[in-house]
């Protein structure tokens, strides 16, 4: 089986090609687009579990992508300490390409768009060059 970070340079590549076709405008659309599609399970997490449903998704999928993280929840919020991500910290290492300048956000955007719409607070600070942020969920 294929692991999904392998497909890491191809998302890059991507964004950057929607970019160059129609603005950031377009890359964001596409995000948006992924978020509707593919996000229901987080979506049905939450709903289901409040900021629980937050670990359980991402405890599964960091894990899947062998990410360097911690995890912390209380009855407030939900922390994601991301010491090195994978999907970043791939394109980092990558001499045959450079990475899509904005490829940090599209976390932002994808979650952000299942989250609010639920009541949670959603901050994400980004460190791209160091492949490094931290994800802060809170109850409203």
């Amino acid at each position: 089986m294929i692991p999904c970070t392998d497909f890491i340079p191809a998302y890059s590549e991507l964004f950057k090609y929607l970019h160059r076709r129609g603005g950031g405008e377009a890359v964001e659309a596409f995000w948006l687009e992924l978020s509707d599609r593919f996000l229901g399970n987080l979506r049905e997490l939450v709903t289901a579990y409040g900021l629980r449903g937050c670990w359980l998704y991402w405890s599964r999928t960091l894990r899947e992508e062998a990410a360097d993280f911690t995890m912390t929840l209380d009855e407030k919020q939900f922390i994601i300490e991301m010491k090195h991500c994978p999907s970043k910290g791939r394109l980092l290492e990558l001499s045959h390409l450079t990475p899509y300048e904005h490829y940090c956000q599209h976390c932002d955007v994808l979650y952000r768009r299942v989250l609010e719409p639920l009541g949670y607070e959603y901050i994400l600070n980004t460190d791209s060059r160091q492949a490094r942020c931290t994800l802060i969920v809170r109850s409203r």
